[in-house]
């Protein structure tokens, strides 16, 4: 490759950068360097339905193989990029080395290198049966395992733990979940859906435990066999899931001295410290999407893809990429707010997070927690920041609908499960919407 737009990183948000660049009119070279032998797939289904048997690994490719061929696109997998140097002219220009020696010159650069999984230091950690989810090779090796493991230890109590725990429990498998922190899912829901959710999983056969700790993995000939905890608990286990997290993946970044702070620190146009290289997805840190205070680090298809359109949109020199609104057909807004948004399937049990949670200084239940449908509105300074779904579309509907429209829902109303949310809207001038962009429907 001689000039152009070099993306590192075949991940879900560099195939949206090297779209976008496309779609917004750049003609120059664009090639697409991973280090996964497959083409760009979509992870999230890892932990759902292809665990559960549901969808092939071919189903989850985001693009047929024509595509970048048609897009003009050099897509190069199987290579990872080891080293970057930039020259002195164009600023963000330079020369990339990958681990099996090729060189690619280019003009622009972009990083979305995406994050690893988070390793436990302790003793044990490497004998076999302990296993991650982060890539297909991941998936495929656990879900060989689950086959015929009869006794699972999660480690973790995050979305990715609970959701290979309920499919490990649906498919008849002994399960213990150990979480270090005194709740699950401590940083992305609220203490009532964090309560609800070990209630409905206990009732579901998992066996739970908080405040717990792992002090080492103990097994013989080469093969864990047991997990201790630190109050020196053993629990037998044939395989294990360590979901503690990840590490995004900042040493390319470090090594152009860009500045890393908990990932990539960008700004709201998703530019490194160096303006003239980009970076999106996992791997970065951003302004909060919605206050623009503060800096967050947000893992979600919806952040990953909109950060690389700002980020093409950007190299480029352009500004409109950042604007587009995520409710087609609402009413045009100067600076439409980018809402984040997540879900959770776990089992028979759908999570939808709309907007963030984080420093809320209230919270109201809408619906009926003991039939497994409702939701949790939670407030800063009585205006809406954000709402946790469960099994309960129309709601999640409603919140990011209103977040996005920087309007509210009267908090005062919304604890009445007989009154719909969408109906409770209330704009920045106190009245409530018509029913534009009400056949609107959710991403899962």
């Amino acid at each position: 490759m001689s000039g152009g737009t070099l993306i590192v990183g075949a991940s879900q948000a560099g195939l949206q950068l090297a779209a976008s660049l496309r779609q917004l009119g750049d003609a120059s070279p664009i090639m697409l360097v991973g280090e996964e032998v497959r083409p760009p797939y979509q992870r999230p289904p890892l932990s759902k339905g292809f665990l559960s048997g549901q969808a092939a690994l071919d189903s989850l490719e985001l693009r047929v193989p024509a595509f970048y061929a048609d897009a003009g696109i050099d897509l190069v997998c199987g290579d990872a990029v080891s080293e970057l140097n930039l020259t002195a002219t164009p600023p963000g220009s330079g020369v990339a080395v990958t681990a099996n020696g090729r060189e690619f010159a280019f003009d622009r650069l972009a990083l979305t290198v995406g994050a690893s999984a988070r390793r436990l230091p302790v003793p044990g950690a490497d004998l076999d049966g302990i296993c991650f989810l982060r890539d297909c090779d991941d998936a495929v090796y656990l879900q060989a395992r689950l086959r015929t493991a009869e006794r699972v230890v999660v480690v973790g109590g995050g979305f990715i733990g609970l959701e290979v725990a309920s499919g490990a429990r649906a498919l008849g498998r002994s399960v213990t979940l150990i979480e270090a922190a005194d709740r699950l899912m401590a940083r992305s829901v609220g203490s009532v859906v964090s309560g609800f959710y070990l209630e409905a999983h206990q009732r579901r056969g998992l066996d739970i435990r908080l405040s717990s700790g792992v002090s080492r993995f103990e097994g013989g000939g080469g093969r864990v066999s047991e997990v201790v905890l630190s109050d020196g608990t053993h629990l037998p286990a044939d395989l294990v899931l360590i979901a503690v997290g990840i590490q995004p993946r900042t040493e390319l970044a470090e090594q152009l001295g860009l500045a890393c702070d908990g990932g990539i620190v960008v700004d709201a146009r998703a530019r490194t410290s160096n303006p003239f290289i980009v970076a999106a997805g996992d791997c970065t840190v951003q302004p909060h999407p919605m206050t623009g205070q503060g800096r967050v680090r947000l893992e979600s298809v919806q952040n990953a893809t909109g950060q690389a359109h700002v980020a093409a949109a950007s190299l480029l020199g352009r500004s409109d990429g950042a604007t587009a609104d995520p409710w087609p057909g609402a009413a045009p807004q100067a600076s439409p707010a980018r809402v984040p948004w997540f879900w959770s399937d776990q089992g028979d049990l759908r999570l939808q997070i709309a907007g963030l949670s984080a420093g809320h200084h209230a919270q109201v239940v809408h619906g009926r927690p003991e039939q497994e449908r409702f939701s949790v509105l939670y407030y800063r300074d009585g205006r809406l920041v954000a709402a946790d779904a469960i099994n309960q579309p129309a709601d999640y509907i409603a919140v990011r609908r209103a977040l996005a429209q920087g309007a509210t829902i009267d908090p005062d109303r919304a604890g009445d499960p007989a009154v719909p949310l969408k109906s409770l809207i209330q704009n920045p001038a106190g009245h409530r919407p018509g029913p534009a962009g009400a056949g609107l429907a959710t991403q899962a």
